[in-house]
């Protein structure tokens, strides 16, 4: 037989292009058309109807970026259609992709929304079209609303332009109105459809040889000689005769098994501001509830409790129609956390309450208590994950973004992930490799044949739909997986939802299971760690506020002095919080309008939480006229107990400064006429810290042109294009109250940079402050301490612990990591000796070692400052910025995490008369209090969490300062796990390496 494989393929393409789709709708009529142009924000459906409408046409010229419009559709359904299926087919001038283009949602007469419209979903069926969504009929005069959202299409296929699309409102209009009518639906013609792309996607797969790719490939060529052209809709049922047999042959008894997922990936904001967020949700949950009534089948997982929370509070039919979707199964509640967060740079306390407060929305609103972490787009994965997976009451983990990688392939798809503690949780990461499927032949096949655990499991996942706010599934996805359910040379494919494929997945492969230790680092997106350094400089504030306010509040109300612990506010702000600690706000990859909402939600956050503090501290203090100093720190310092206020003492011996020497006498500091750092001598240990012939606090600067996603990525030869920034403006020496201070102002380019350097007394570091005028394009800042320190490895802070990377580069997975992620320090050491560099609003390093000719090693720890990308916010980051860090010498990781605490919580100072006995003591300092509550159920009952710091086993006994009735043991929601004995009013424990436990003592 000849091969015309090549023939049909092309045959069939253009049929489906220019003869069959065409044919979808039949007979037409238009709708009448009004529209009225809401002049600034969207407002509500109640504002919108009342307005007053003009007549319009197809052709009309609407929405400037940003804006709003309303219109109103009406007509008379064709008598003479009786028998037909009737659809009203809306098109607002879609240009681009689903998610990314104009998106609709259309209303009732009475405001109620019932369906979203975007460029792969234009339709309306009549069966919602009556009075106040019930069915209409033939004969029937309609009317409906559609708002219009005119979000400006946004060029993803060149996502390193320099594009700006985060102002707001614009003038000109964008889109055109291109379609209203009514139309009758042709479904045998969209039946054919589908069968062909489904048929054709699977030959597509299949090598030449088969003998299964030839007979689909005859069986379209059937089906297409079958069609007359000239009446596709009355042919088309003759042509898909010709298909019956090729589709109804059964999958391979091997045949790898799919649980196909009904999904949305809806990002909370992004390319667009979370005011859009809200109505992407609500046209996404429409659309689901909807199709639903004609595919019961269906299952669509939806993450975010934030998200049902915004149809909750803003939509309130929509919200009814979600809570009959959950509780027929339809809609499935998953994920377990407030947002589909980040999880590098959200502290341990943050991350433990994105699942408290995604949990306890879903059980509150629902009854469901989630068990699967579904963050399939979040840039790499804390190893501290699976234990607070396992504390917050869930067991399974799902991801979807490492399929990313650039240098190294995961090696696995469903595996045990174990976490820095040792905890393991049973981990999916679907090989299809997207977590927006369409279904396709290509999707399929991929999934089966790209299967790490072939020939040992046979289940994976696929989440499909449209997603980033796109509207989720289509009648054309579920009508697929119909079609391809039991299909020979294809997987099976079966819709249902997350807990049944994690059931059957792990019931199959719960004991064979291989094991991946420590985080999923991604390698790529590594710029995330820095772009939009106010974001993140807020975020870190906030959290370290939020524990103040909660500290102090508690131990006000426990001791009297405060009648009311501020649970209401507390909650409010811890929302608006973990929102902005998103996968796409705090990794600074949004446009400009999102970052300056989330700097302004920071800055009145910031305003209103120290409020709160200064009111519990005032209250704590009382009058008098002494300076109390109030440590937030779970470590005592200048004589002030941890998490206790009291009368401060000195620290240490005078300091000097001399020809360039700061001495503290603990540590000498040499700064030469550049303003850099030649020496730092430990006294104590004997021995110079930075190493021969090198220079601390080095600012270098380097080109920055990653090839994608500017935001997100910075590729490793940004390292081959560096200038150091030696020059100096001025230099100066004093001593300010008592510290030891260096000012050092440059210049260069077209930025300023003022660093003040201080030696305080008594301490084993030096601080430094760096304000940056930056006003550079595609420049990446960067801080160097070179260190003489021989360090194979350092160590990095991550929630409730940290972890350790090659300072090497042996192995690709090694080299890879070129850029890191770490919170508050980072520390090298060898046997006997270590360094520290802490922070206070900073996030990315890179470490490297160097062999120097004396035969000693160079270590260089270098943290990044700032960035100044393109895409998506082509102002990212222009302007003033000031962070602090610290280089600490002779540290260990005890005193790394010390000084960790002490630059993000600095000490107030409040005029009374009291000090304030910690509400908790600890016997042991490698155990950390991080937070310290009262419970949420508003019992009055004092929560602590705290975690072992060290890596090494810990024994500590915590004492209460206040009477206990009893302690219990419990998980991140405050539930019971196991009674705690008592012993003289305090609880001993014994914590294994990383433990993080909570404690609840009731007060007698």
């Amino acid at each position: 037989m000849h091969d015309d494989r090549q023939l049909i393929e092309e045959r069939l393409r253009r049929a489906l292009r220019e003869r069959i789709r065409p044919a979808i709708y039949g007979a037409a009529v238009p709708l009448d058309i009004q529209v009225w142009h809401a002049p600034g924000e969207p407002v509500s459906p109640a504002e919108a109807l009342a307005a007053t409408y003009e007549p319009a046409e197809i052709g009309l010229p609407w929405g400037p970026a940003w804006g709003t419009a309303w219109f109103k559709f009406s007509g008379q359904v064709p008598a003479e259609w009786a028998g037909s299926e009737i659809e009203a087919v809306i098109d607002l001038g879609f240009s681009g992709g689903p998610g990314f283009s104009a998106e609709g949602l259309i209303h009732t007469t009475s405001g109620v929304p019932l369906k979203g419209l975007h460029p792969r979903q234009t339709y309306a069926p009549l069966s919602i079209l009556g009075p106040d969504g019930t069915a209409a009929s033939p004969g029937d005069r309609i009317e409906f609303y559609v708002e219009g959202a005119a979000n400006p299409e946004i060029p993803l296929d060149n996502a390193y332009a320099k594009v700006d699309i985060g102002a707001k409102r614009g003038e000109t209009p964008i889109y055109q109105l291109a379609r209203a009518d009514l139309a009758v639906f042709n479904a045998e013609v969209w039946d054919l459809i589908l069968d062909l792309e489904a048929l054709d996607g699977l030959q597509q797969q299949l090598t030449p040889q088969e003998p299964r790719r030839r007979e689909i490939l005859r069986a379209l060529s059937r089906a297409l000689d079958a069609l007359d052209y000239e009446n596709v809709a009355g042919t088309a049922a003759d042509a898909r005769a010709q298909l019956t047999d090729v589709l109804s042959r059964p999958a391979h008894a091997s045949a790898h098994q799919l649980s196909a997922v009904g999904h949305a990936h809806i990002d909370s904001a992004w390319l667009w501001p979370l005011r859009e967020t809200r109505r992407k949700v609500a046209r996404t949950v429409s659309n689901v509830a909807t199709l639903a009534q004609e595919y019961p089948e269906l299952v669509f997982a939806f993450s975010q409790a934030q998200q049902h929370a915004w149809v909750k509070d803003n939509y309130p039919e929509v919200w009814e129609r979600l809570k009959k979707a959950v509780a027929d199964g339809t809609i499935v509640p998953v994920g377990g956390m407030w947002v589909e967060s980040d999880t590098n740079l959200p502290g341990g306390e943050a991350l433990a309450r994105q699942f408290v407060h995604g949990k306890k929305f879903f059980l509150d609103e629902y009854g469901i208590d989630t068990q699967e972490v579904w963050l399939p787009d979040s840039f790499g994965y804390t190893a501290a994950l699976p234990q607070l997976v396992k504390l917050s009451g869930s067991k399974w983990f799902l991801t979807q973004k490492i399929s990313w990688n650039k240098e190294n392939k995961f090696p696995h798809h469903t595996f045990w992930w174990e976490g820095l503690d040792g905890t393991r949780v049973f981990t999916h990461f679907p090989p299809i490799d997207t977590y927006n499927s369409d279904l396709s032949g290509r999707e399929l096949a991929h999934a089966q044949r790209n299967f790490a655990e072939n020939g040992a499991a046979t289940h994976s996942l696929v989440p499909f739909g449209y997603g980033d706010g796109g509207g989720g599934p289509t009648r054309e996805f579920v009508a697929t997986a119909r079609r391809v359910a039991n299909l020979e040379s294809s997987p099976r494919v079966t819709i249902e939802s997350p807990t049944e494929f994690f059931t059957a997945a792990e019931d199959e492969y719960h004991d064979h299971a291989p094991v991946w230790s420590g985080e999923l680092y991604l390698e790529i997106h590594r710029a995330t760690y820095t772009s939009q350094a106010k974001t993140k400089q807020g975020n870190r504030r906030s959290e370290h506020l939020l524990r103040e306010a909660e500290l102090w509040s508690a131990a006000a109300v426990v001791a009297g002095k405060l009648d009311a612990y501020p649970y209401e506010d507390l909650d409010r702000i811890w929302k608006a919080v973990l929102l902005n600690q998103f996968h796409d706000i705090l990794p600074g990859s949004s446009i400009s309008w999102v970052h300056r909402e989330a700097e302004a939600t920071y800055a009145k956050l910031a305003e209103e939480l120290n409020g709160i503090i200064a009111t519990a501290q005032q209250a704590l203090a009382g009058s008098g006229d002494a300076q109390i100093v109030f440590n937030a720190a779970p470590h005592t310092r200048s004589g002030v107990a941890g998490l206790g206020a009291g009368i401060a003492v000195g620290e240490g011996q005078a300091v000097s400064v001399e020809n360039g020497v700061l001495d503290n006498g603990v540590i000498r500091v040499t700064i030469d006429e550049r303003g850099l750092i030649t020496s730092l001598y430990d006294v104590e240990a004997g021995r110079e810290v930075i190493a021969p012939g090198a220079a601390g606090n080095l600012l270098q600067l380097h080109v920055d042109t990653p090839n994608h996603w500017d935001a997100w990525d910075v590729d490793s030869f940004y390292k081959n294009n560096v200038r150091d920034v030696t020059e100096v403006d001025s230099v100066d020496f004093s001593t300010v109250e008592g510290v030891a201070t260096v000012v050092v102002k440059r210049s260069f380019n077209r930025s300023n940079v003022t660093q003040t350097l201080r030696l305080r007394p008594g301490a084993k570091r030096v601080d430094i402050e760096t304000t940056m005028d930056w006003h550079e394009a595609e420049k990446f800042l960067k801080a160097a301490y070179p260190v003489d320190v021989h360090a194979d490895r350092s160590a990095s802070e991550t929630q409730f612990g940290h972890i350790f990377r090659p300072t090497h580069q042996n192995t690709s997975w090694d080299a890879a990591k070129f850029e890191i992620a770490a919170h508050r320090w980072v520390h090298v050491g060898e046997p006997g000796y270590g360094v520290a560099v802490v922070n206070d609003s900073t996030y990315g390093h890179d470490i490297n070692r160097t062999a120097r000719e004396d035969g000693g090693t160079t270590t260089t720890i270098r943290t990044s400052l700032i960035r100044a990308p393109r895409f998506p916010d082509p102002k990212t980051d222009q302007g003033v910025h000031t962070v602090n860090h610290a280089l600490v010498v002779g540290a260990g990781i005890p005193e790394a995490v010390e000084e960790g605490y002490r630059i993000n919580l600095p000490e107030r100072v409040v005029t009374g008369a009291d000090g304030v006995e910690p509400l908790v003591a600890i016997d042991n300092g490698n155990v950390i209090v991080e937070a310290l509550k009262l419970a949420d159920d508003q019992s009055g009952d004092v929560v602590v969490r705290l975690y072992e710091s060290t890596g090494g086993r810990s024994r500590a006994t915590v004492a209460p300062s206040f009477g206990v009735a009893s302690a219990t043991e419990v998980d991140l929601l405050e539930r019971h796990l196991a009674d705690r004995d008592l012993t003289d009013g305090a609880v001993s424990l014994e914590l294994r390496p990383f433990q993080i436990l909570t404690l609840r003592f009731k007060r007698s």
